[in-house]
């Protein structure tokens, strides 16, 4: 049976920093990862759980969200005057 390699959604690739052409896939206790718009690859033992996780957009914060400050709104009614 063939083995099915599966894109990260969101993966930037370490070596030409292209988003989403990074796939993945396990084969014989070692995962594999490879970019398929540069020769990047990498082999990391399955059973290693501190296994450095992909820089992705989805485990990043946002700049302008980290940077954001927070102020009341008072609503005032134009009627008042």
């Amino acid at each position: 049976m063939p083995v099915q390699k599966r894109f990260i959604a969101g993966a930037i690739c370490p070596r030409c920093a292209e988003m989403d052409r990074i796939r993945s896939w396990e084969q014989h206790s070692i995962r594999y990862r490879e970019c398929v718009s540069c020769d990047f690859f990498e082999q990391l033992p399955i059973e290693d759980e501190t296994a450095p996780e992909l820089s992705t957009r989805v485990n990043q914060a946002r700049e302008e969200q980290s940077h954001q400050d927070f102020q009341p709104v008072k609503i005032l009614d134009p009627k008042a005057r």
